[in-house]
């Protein structure tokens, strides 16, 4: 009885390792990959406060590449991102437009993305995961070209709303920008080791340094608003397409 049971506790034990290392090689998986994306990004943000009102508006067509590290329920990613606007930007002081700007844009990013995300497997194939997470923009161009104008480097300053407080240029760090992401992923298993990755989010932007700073801007003279509101929001969709390896 003594050796059934000790036979009995050895596979017991045998069972549990194994059990316990293929759940960690399933929930614990590391992989890496790459792909591209698309997207779409507005802005509508309106700035009042005494005799001011300020809108701006932008619609850009986003795209790039990227690259991903994947822990099972965290994904960190890099990617370069460019994208095409189009632009308006208005101030009108009393009855008097101090500033009314239109035209086309040219945006560079250099991002970095952590996700959180919790797989569910649908089939062999197929596994589903909902995401929430942050994102981090260094802008490394940004370039506008006012209708009827020539291309140029916004830190520059070449028009009166991308001048700060002080009357000098943005510096183009002025354009860094931070991101919530919501949405949901699919991985669809093509072998053992490879896989398709697929990402819809939307993202929140928080605003920039040159938002903000305009707050500032209409604090000084001749304006002397005491207490500028901003209000408005910018985010949009983008959608994320690429292939990975499990190691």
């Amino acid at each position: 009885m003594r050796k059934i049971g000790m036979t009995a506790l050895v596979a017991a034990a045998l069972i549990l390792v194994s059990v316990t290392k293929n759940a960690y090689a399933a929930d614990f998986s590391l992989s890496a990959g790459g792909g591209g994306l698309l997207g779409y990004t507005f802005t509508r943000y309106t700035l009042e406060g005494g005799n001011i009102t300020s809108t701006q508006s932008m619609d850009r067509f986003d795209y790039g590449g990227f690259l991903f590290f994947d822990a099972a329920y965290a994904e960190f990613s890099v990617f370069i991102q460019g994208g095409n606007s189009v632009y308006r930007e208005n101030m009108i002081y009393s009855v008097a437009s101090l500033a009314d700007s239109k035209g086309t844009g040219i945006e560079t990013n250099l991002g970095f993305s952590l996700l959180g995300k919790y797989p569910f497997n649908f089939n062999e194939k197929i596994s589903l995961f909902p995401i929430f997470g942050i994102e981090y923009q260094i802008a490394l161009i940004q370039k506008r070209q006012p209708d009827g104008g020539l291309l140029y480097d916004r830190s520059e300053g070449r028009l009166p709303e991308d001048r700060d407080k002080n009357d000098k240029p943005y510096p183009l760090s002025a354009w860094n920008s931070f991101w919530i992401n919501v949405g949901a992923g699919l991985d669809y298993n093509i072998s053992k080791a490879l896989f398709l990755r697929s990402e819809l989010l939307f993202g929140f932007r928080l605003p920039t340094s040159y938002e903000l700073g305009a707050l500032e801007v209409v604090k000084k003279p001749p304006m002397n608003v005491s207490n500028p509101r901003l209000a408005g929001l910018t985010g949009g969709p983008s959608l994320k397409l690429g292939i990975g390896y499990r190691f």
